[in-house]
């Protein structure tokens, strides 16, 4: 298959590199310039699974910084941040020709608001199930979980299988989630409460082993359940770290973020205080609660970390 990662991202990276691997013609689209400046490979300093496999070498990267209606790609991944989505989506809509969309990352408007124009049969629906960053020295540190999350708006088309059986193909374990919406809704405000805290002390890597600051981070997503619920998402179980005890919680995020390699690698790598997307998604949550008039104390309190700069 040919497959068209969009952006250069660290999603996009990993899961271009499991894909190619697996025998698939892969390509990343990058904005005018960005190819010189990317060079022709990439850095990797790749784990596979909590425990197993770690990658490390330089893979040859092939860049496109033109894209036309005509153009034969069969799937286009569309992983950006979800305050690049309106844009990037609307760039895509008139190029997409025949290629499955699959939106895969943090959505926060209704999912079919999210995707503009692009045609919601050609849209396929998942989230990653992988993280890390770029360093300063231009590896790409991450961890790449053996699943991937999916699911359907409807009913589930052959474009889905088609999706789905190219993951598989790569060696991924598909997962299915009934309430992929809801999933997306109660996922952001959960990125929403840890991000806020860790904008307080700088950065989400700040935010690592300190007990105190992470009992804070799961408060602040706490509060926001309420406000998927008045989306009219049942939350339930789904948010179990959220809503169990947090001196049971607290302590025990604050290890694992210290000493268990891969989570601790992975608030690492999120180090960057000028990193916008950790902004937008605590600005777009406190928006939101302030629409819908949910209380959301913790968060309006970190405002002043992430409100947008004048």
């Amino acid at each position: 298959m040919k497959i068209l990662m969009f952006g250069r991202g660290v999603i996009a990276t990993v899961y271009g590199w499991a894909l190619e691997r697996a025998g698939h013609d892969v390509e990343f689209y990058v904005r005018p310039g960005r190819a010189a400046e990317y060079g022709g490979t990439t850095s990797l300093d790749l784990q596979r699974r909590l425990w197993g496999q770690r990658v490390q070498q330089e893979w040859p990267v092939r860049f496109r910084e033109e894209l036309g209606p005509d153009h034969d790609f069969d799937l286009i991944v569309l992983s950006v941040g979800h305050h690049r989505l309106t844009e990037a989506a609307a760039f895509l809509a008139p190029r997409v020709g025949n290629a499955t969309v699959l939106m895969f990352g943090n959505i926060w408007t209704e999912p079919l608001d999210a995707i503009g124009d692009l045609p919601a049969d050609q849209v396929a629906w998942g989230f990653p199930q992988a993280g890390g960053g770029f360093g300063e020295n231009g590896v790409l540190r991450a961890m790449l979980m053996p699943s991937v999350l999916f699911g359907t708006l409807g009913p589930r088309t052959e474009r889905d299988l088609a999706v789905r059986q190219v993951f598989r193909d790569a060696g991924f374990r598909v997962k299915e989630v009934p309430d992929i919406r809801g999933w997306l809704l109660i996922h952001f405000v959960s990125d929403a409460g840890l991000f806020s805290q860790g904008l307080r002390l700088g950065s989400l890597a700040d935010l690592a082993g300190r007990r105190r600051d992470l009992r804070e981070a799961l408060l602040a997503g706490r509060e926001l359940l309420p406000l998927v619920e008045a989306r009219g998402v049942v939350v339930g179980r789904r948010a179990l770290l959220f809503r169990a005890p947090v001196w049971l919680t607290a302590p025990l995020l604050a290890w694992l973020t210290a000493h268990f390699g891969p989570l601790r690698d992975n608030f690492a790598t999120h180090s960057d205080p000028e990193a916008e997307e950790p902004r937008a998604i605590c600005r777009d949550a406190l928006a939101e609660a302030r629409r819908l008039g949910v209380p959301a104390p913790r968060l309006a309190a970190a405002e002043p970390h992430f409100a947008t700069r004048v």
